[in-house]
């Protein structure tokens, strides 16, 4: 359990992306005007702007490596105070990720051609899925940790042909055999 601290500097973390997301112009939902749970195509308009699509994956990743990161350079931190800094640093990028430079820098490297951003409900589904992911690295033991982490780093790889590894890759140092690979070459 947390303590109502944690839990109220929780709500404010989500409270501020949501804030900031809206102040820089980000829609709260899918300019389509609906919110599904699931979003199934890579490439979809609506990819990035309902509340699951194969890119969570990716998020509870970052959880799970978030969890695995604090573990090794913050151990004596209380465990609420690990999870508020990795909560910090998730909705961090959400706030990162939607500025103009990141979207551009997407739609040139990455598999995400016509990457717009995501919605505001997108971003705070993506900060609860890191959430997912951290919590269950805490419960998990390593070798499950790591076989789910495999999972959700595979499963997309062969379905969408991106994950975060791949993403991550074409962000720092764009390969054109990847593209192509992506872009179903």
């Amino acid at each position: 359990m947390m303590s109502r601290r944690a839990r109220s500097f929780t709500i404010l973390i989500l409270i501020a992306a949501a804030a900031i997301l809206l102040a820089m112009g980000r829609n709260p939902i899918c300019t389509c005007g609906t919110v599904v749970l699931w979003v199934g195509e890579r490439d979809s308009a609506k990819t990035s702007q309902m509340l699951a699509d194969w890119y969570s994956l990716s998020h509870i990743v970052h959880g799970l490596l978030f969890y695995a990161g604090l573990w090794l350079l913050a151990r004596r931190w209380p465990m609420e105070w690990r999870f508020l800094a990795a909560l910090l640093l998730e909705a961090s990028w959400e706030v990162i990720e939607n500025t103009p430079m990141v979207i551009d820098r997407y739609r040139a490297t990455t598999a995400a051609l016509g990457y717009t951003g995501d919605s505001v409900i997108n971003s705070l589904s993506d900060i609860a899925m890191m959430a997912l992911g951290f919590l269950a690295a805490r419960k998990l033991p390593l070798w499950a940790a790591v076989a789910l982490l495999s999972l959700l780093e595979l499963v997309p790889l062969f379905v969408i042909r991106d994950n975060l590894a791949l993403n991550i890759w074409t962000l720092m140092s764009p390969n054109a055999a990847v593209q192509a690979w992506q872009a179903g070459g």
